[in-house]
C-alpha cells in the first residue's frame, strides 16, 4: 500500500493540524509540542500525530542500533493521553525516505486536509531531509497550509529530547531521566524461570525477559516500584551480570518485597525511582545477604518518600 493510501485509509474528514515524529518516551519536551499543537488546531481543525512504528535511524543508519524508551502501544496509549485526536503510525521504510518533499506536502494536504503543520526547530522530512521550516512554509503558502515552529522546552539548561533521557537512564541516573520524561521510566516484561538463586538466598526474585530493543537503565540496584495485576509494590531491582555467580548473561530482577504469590508467566511493569548504588563483586554468600538486606531498607527509605508513581 503506498504512502498516499496509507494516509487516506487514516483520513476523518475533517481538516487537521498536524505534527509528525517519533515521540519516543512522550516525555515533557513532547508534551510541550502536543500542547501546543492542540491549542492551534482547536477548535476549527482536529490535532492530528503522524509517528512511526519504527525510528527512521533503523533505516537511515543501520549500523547504530536504536534503543526504545517505550514500546509502540505504550506510545500510542500516551499521545492519546494528550488528547490527540487523530494518530497515524506508520512504519519508516526506504521507501518512504525517498518521497521529496515536496511529494510528502502535498499528500499530507490532500489526504488529511492539512491546514496547519506544528514542528520542532530541526524538524526535516523528505529525501534528503529537505523538507525543513523554510521549504515548508514557501510550499504551504501553495498548498495552503500554514506552518508553526515550536521552540523546545528547556529544564535545567538543557533541551528535554529523547536522546538525552536515553542517555541518562542507560547511565543509571533514573531520577533525572524520570523529571525529563515527567513520569517514571517503566519496564515491562514476562517473569520467567532463573537460577533460583535468590530464593535460595531468602529474596525470591522475579527475573523479567524484557522484549528486544526495549532501554534498560544502567547496571547496579535500584528502588522500583512493581506494578502487578494494576497494583504497585515496593521492590528492589538488580540490572547486571551477577558476577557474584560468574554469570555473563544481563539479567533483570526484580524483588518484590513483603509479597507472596506465584509470578512465573505473568506480564509486570517495573518503575524506576533511584539508583541505590553500583553492581559489585563479593567475597561470599554472607557479604551479599547483608548487602541485600541494606539495599532492601534502603529502598524502603526512598519509597517512602516517593510519589511520582503511577499504575496506568
Amino acid at each position: 500500500m503506498t504512502f498516499r493510501q496509507l494516509l487516506a485509509d487514516s483520513a476523518s474528514g475533517r481538516d487537521t493540524v498536524l505534527t509528525i515524529g517519533v515521540f519516543d518516551g512522550v516525555h515533557l519536551g513532547h508534551r510541550h509540542l502536543l500542547g501546543h499543537l492542540i491549542r492551534k488546531a482547536r477548535p476549527n481543525c482536529q490535532p492530528g500525530v503522524i509517528t512511526f512504528s519504527n525510528h527512521p535511524a533503523t533505516v537511515l543508519r543501520p549500523d547504530h542500533p536504536v534503543s526504545y524508551i517505550t514500546s509502540l502501544p505504550k506510545k500510542l496509549d500516551l499521545i492519546r493521553s494528550q488528547g490527540i485526536e487523530l494518530i497515524i503510525s506508520l512504519e519508516f521504510t526506504p521507501e518512504l525516505s525517498q518521497i521529496a518533499a515536496d511529494d510528502f506536502a502535498s499528500i499530507l494536504a490532500e489526504t488529511l486536509h492539512m491546514k496547519g503543520l506544528v514542528i520542532g526547530p530541526d524538524f526535516a522530512f523528505g529525501q534528503n531531509r529537505q523538507g525543513n521550516a523554510a521549504f515548508l512554509k514557501e510550499a504551504g503558502a501553495k498548498l495552503g497550509f500554514w506552518v508553526e515552529t515550536v521552540e523546545p522546552l528547556i529544564l535545567a539548561g538543557s533541551a528535554v529530547h529523547s536522546g538525552l533521557i536515553r542517555q541518562t537512564v542507560t547511565q543509571g541516573d533514573v531520577s533525572t531521566g524520570n523529571r525529563l520524561l515527567g513520569r517514571p521510566f517503566r519496564l515491562c516484561g514476562e517473569v520467567v524461570r532463573g537460577f533460583q538463586r535468590g530464593r535460595e538466598l531468602g529474596f525470591p526474585t522475579a527475573n523479567l525477559t524484557i522484549p528486544p530493543g526495549m532501554m534498560l537503565p544502567g547496571d547496579g540496584i535500584y528502588a522500583t516500584w512493581a506494578i502487578i495485576n494494576g497494583q504497585r509494590h515496593p521492590s528492589a531491582t538488580s540490572i547486571g551480570i551477577r558476577p557474584t555467580f560468574g554469570l555473563t548473561e544481563r539479567l533483570v530482577e526484580v524483588y518484590v518485597l513483603d509479597f507472596s504469590g506465584d509470578l512465573y508467566g505473568q506480564s509486570i511493569g517495573v518503575d524506576f525511582v533511584k539508583k541505590l548504588r553500583d553492581q559489585e563483586t563479593f567475597t561470599g554468600v554472607e557479604a551479599l545477604i547483608k548487602q541485600v538486606d541494606q539495599d532492601v531498607a534502603d529502598t524502603r527509605l526512598v519509597l517512602a518518600h516517593d510519589e511520582g508513581a503511577t499504575v496506568a
